[in-house]
């Protein structure tokens, strides 16, 4: 009720965050901001997000109810099939990452954005006050200097001026980056009319015929976000090759006639069920069971990973898309020699 009464009445103002590292895949800092300041977050994003993706293009995906990984790798799969004729057909693609995204957002930019984008009041004041509160200047610290020691100084947010940067952990900077990169996905559509485009967050991969024509859009991509968004691509994760060598995107590999799970996801699986506590071992093997089970050849992958859960006396069940609570040593004989076979 406090909450409401202030939003109401305009004193609201947001709380401390709380900063701590995470360590995979890489060290990364996470800004996560206090409670009440993330049900504001989910206020605006239920008022005006829906609208607005609306106006996002179909292949703009990530943070978008019903556009996660899985629609991502399905959806550049069936443009992959298209463009190459069912694989009949050489084709090459593009991958391109921006450079350090959230942390180099340029505020300025986005501000102007979501203006255009947010007509209405109060919520245009609402999402101009979250976008330009600045978590650095009160927050709370919940790991040790040794871990925010090894974030690198360009990736982390306090090494950028004031008007550069989103916290990475909240909704408002998903929904905010979404915002941002449409005038990417716009202009890839409409100025340059690719056809075949894909974008996850920063990640997005274009298909074409001609290597050529590729790269001749990715210096095109270069000046309009160096002009428009003040951002700039990853030289080192931009790569342009034949579409049979496999394409590399929301950790699956798109092959000829098969989507199968990046190798280092598989690895990471198999070392956690090797590994993991035991009274975590369980909601970590299902969540790695989900996440394989989303490749269209999965079979094999999980068939590993049930041999590393069944050494640890669990149970999978027979289509090894889970493990349950406890170990019993009947089924664990039985399911074994299955597997083997």
């Amino acid at each position: 009720m406090h909450l409401h009464t202030e939003l109401n009445n305009g004193t609201y103002q947001p709380g401390p965050s709380t900063c701590f590292v995470v360590t995979r895949p890489k060290h990364r800092e996470v800004w996560a901001a206090d409670f009440r300041d993330r049900i504001v977050h989910h206020l605006l994003y239920n008022q005006v997000g829906p609208r607005i993706e609306r106006t996002f293009i179909a292949d703009s995906c990530a943070c978008i109810p019903g556009r996660g990984t899985l629609y991502a790798a399905q959806r550049l799969e069936h443009k992959v099939r298209s463009i190459t004729r069912n694989w009949q057909r050489p084709a090459h693609y593009l991958k391109c990452d921006l450079a350090n995204f959230f942390v180099t957002i340029d505020k300025r930019v986005l501000g102007q954005q979501l203006l255009a984008a947010i007509p209405e009041q109060p919520w245009q004041a609402l999402a101009q006050q979250i976008l330009w509160h600045d978590p650095r200047e009160s927050y709370f610290l919940r790991s040790p200097y040794r871990l925010v020691n090894r974030v690198p100084q360009h990736k982390r947010l306090d090494a950028q001026p004031a008007y550069r940067g989103l916290p990475i952990g909240n909704l408002s900077s998903q929904f905010f980056a979404n915002v941002y990169l449409n005038a990417l996905d716009q202009f890839v559509k409409h100025q340059l009319r690719a056809r075949h485009y894909v974008r996850y967050v920063d990640d997005f991969v274009l298909l074409h015929e001609s290597p050529h024509k590729l790269n001749a859009w990715r210096e095109q991509i270069e000046a309009f976000l160096a002009d428009r968004l003040h951002a700039r691509l990853n030289p080192s994760k931009t790569i342009l090759q034949p579409v049979t060598r496999g394409i590399d995107f929301v950790g699956q590999v798109i092959k000829p006639h098969r989507r199968i799970t990046r190798r280092r996801t598989v690895d990471n699986a198999l070392r956690a069920a090797a590994h993991q506590p035991g009274d975590r071992l369980r909601e970590t093997a299902n969540s790695y069971f989900g996440l394989l089970r989303q490749a269209s050849h999965s079979h094999t992958d999980r068939r590993h990973l049930t041999k590393a859960l069944l050494l640890r006396g669990r149970t999978v069940d027979y289509g090894m898309t889970k493990i349950f609570k406890g170990a019993r040593a009947n089924p664990v004989k039985q399911q074994r020699s299955e597997v083997e076979s």
